[in-house]
């Protein structure tokens, strides 16, 4: 990658926000690349023979993207939208997965990585989702929070620039949410396996 990547990324999103097309067709192949990467952290955390690859994950997602370019920032601001939406068409995905199959095949992701689950146990993407949406409405920072760190793959630094607040209050709040999306997740488990 060039060195000067972060700032020719953001220069194109500014451009983009006027409605210059020329510097959406000029992003795509600058941000390609970590956006495949952010949809491949995504599906490793997926059942085997996950039907949506990459590639089209990263397709459905910048088209989504393109809609909404107006609430672009910068370079960052971009990857944790994008990591919201790659999560919302994945998301999307498993329901309409869910409901053809009417409680067939369920789409489980491992939270080994983001939250340390000492047994390495797996749960539903759309629990995840559900757990993730309760905890938004509870504490939207530490909701945010989450889906930069766990699904955006930000780091605590980047992730506190996004929110414009302090590292130290990322990881004290990321420590606080990923105990109480387990523990939600667990109670959810429990209640389904009743």
């Amino acid at each position: 990658m060039e060195e000067n990547l972060p700032g020719d990324v953001t220069q194109l999103l500014i451009q983009s926000r006027t409605g210059d097309r020329a510097a959406l067709d000029r992003l795509m192949p600058l941000v390609y690349g970590e956006l495949h990467l952010i949809a491949s952290r995504y599906l490793r955390m997926e059942r085997t023979g996950h039907t949506l690859q990459s590639t089209a994950l990263v397709n459905e997602a910048y088209l989504r993207l393109v809609d909404q370019r107006s609430g672009w920032l910068n370079r960052a601001h971009f990857f944790a939208i994008a990591a919201r939406v790659i999560r919302s068409v994945l998301v999307d995905h498993a329901r309409a997965r869910l409901a053809a199959k009417r409680g067939g095949v369920k789409l489980t992701v491992s939270l080994d990585e983001a939250v340390a689950v000492p047994d390495g146990r797996q749960f539903q993407l759309t629990a995840v989702d559900d757990a993730l949406t309760s905890l938004n409405r509870m504490d939207e920072q530490q909701g945010r929070i989450v889906e930069l760190r766990f699904f955006g793959g930000l780091t605590i630094e980047e992730t506190a620039a996004v929110l414009q607040i302090s590292p130290s209050t990322v990881k004290r709040d990321w420590i606080l949410a990923k105990t109480w999306i387990l523990r939600e997740l667990s109670d959810s488990e429990s209640r389904a396996g009743s």
